[in-house]
């Protein structure tokens, strides 16, 4: 059975799908993200993080909508990870530029759902070839990534994000975007473009922050006091919106619902806990929820699927060393 296991793992992963040529492999986007010096065993972006668990408390507003039974009225568990941007998992948590959430449902043996976030409502760009050489620019450094945004106009909502952004004190209290829109679709077959935003409930300053693990110290003396809560907003797309261009954001003026609450109710260092051997693959869908043909979303999945196999390959490669020391 490991044998097949490895064999798995070794197996090349597809290239990422892209409208416009040229196409970037998943590999090339790991192996960007990555950097020279993998840090083996953890994911190869958002390394640094923190595992949750909670329920999400459904009121039952969106029921209509979609016929996942995450969304009829009453309560279900989830494992999700607050992260930071980075390939570093010991990286100072504070100077990370971006800030994530990641979900998972499992509503039965077969149906799951898996939603990773972050604070940004939008991507800079709107193809996974133009991602890669804004990652590369990043790299480069402040020139580099100066003279990327001059090129690409379509970063012009994403800049203007940026300029705003205020940094908090807390994991509780950023709001973070689903970025990629996704179907609802209801029992007629109905379906409805939308975006969500997870919303906080608390406020909180980052002015006395200090310390390489301030963000990851800050949630865990915070959820040891009290529960964490966001409220979880849908945006429903109408006839103008793009749903198929992570870049473009929608007016403030479209029609939202609330769909109920995350409750976060326990945190735990993410190698003593579930949300470490999760992958949060966007792709992962429930029935009454579909892709839009956004190829940003797919290359997120495909990139998310690379860095598993590379990190599931170095743990499964460790348990075999052992083995044969023993």
């Amino acid at each position: 059975m490991k044998k097949q296991y490895l064999a798995l793992l070794l197996a090349p992963i597809m290239s990422v799908a892209a409208d416009d040529p040229p196409k970037v492999s998943a590999q090339e986007f790991v192996n960007l993200q990555q950097g020279e010096t993998a840090h083996e065993g953890f994911r190869r972006a958002h390394a640094k993080g923190i595992c949750l668990s909670g329920e999400f408390r459904s009121n039952g507003q969106l029921a209509s909508y979609s016929k996942t039974t995450l969304f009829e009225t009453g309560s279900m568990p989830f494992i999700g990870r607050f992260s930071v941007a980075g390939n570093n998992p010991t990286a100072p948590d504070l100077k990370a530029p971006v800030r994530s959430l990641a979900l998972s449902f499992a509503m039965s043996s077969t149906e799951q759902w898996r939603i990773a976030m972050n604070t940004p409502p939008v991507m800079a760009v709107k193809d996974p070839h133009t991602f890669y050489q804004q990652i590369q620019a990043i790299q480069a450094g402040p020139k580099a990534i100066q003279a990327f945004f001059a090129e690409h106009p379509e970063s012009r909502d994403f800049l203007n994000w940026k300029a705003q952004y205020q940094p908090s004190g807390s994991f509780a209290a950023e709001t973070y975007n689903s970025i990629n829109a996704f179907y609802l679709v209801n029992s007629n077959g109905e379906k409805q473009a939308v975006r969500w935003t997870m919303q906080p409930t608390v406020s909180v300053s980052a002015d006395n922050l200090e310390g390489v693990d301030a963000l990851h110290d800050e949630i865990t003396n915070r959820v040891a006091e009290d529960n964490v809560v966001f409220d979880w907003v849908f945006t429903l797309a109408n006839g103008e919106d793009d749903e198929n261009n992570p870049a473009k954001a929608w007016p403030d003026r479209r029609e939202q619902i609330t769909a109920g609450q995350i409750v976060i109710t326990g945190v735990t260092p993410q190698l003593q806990g579930e949300c470490h051997s999760i992958n949060y693959d966007p792709l992962v869908l429930p029935t009454g929820i579909e892709a839009t043909r956004d190829p940003i979303l797919r290359a997120r999945s495909a990139a998310y699927a690379e860095s598993y196999r590379r990190r599931a390959k170095e743990a499964l490669m460790g348990e075999l060393e052992e083995q044969g020391n023993e």
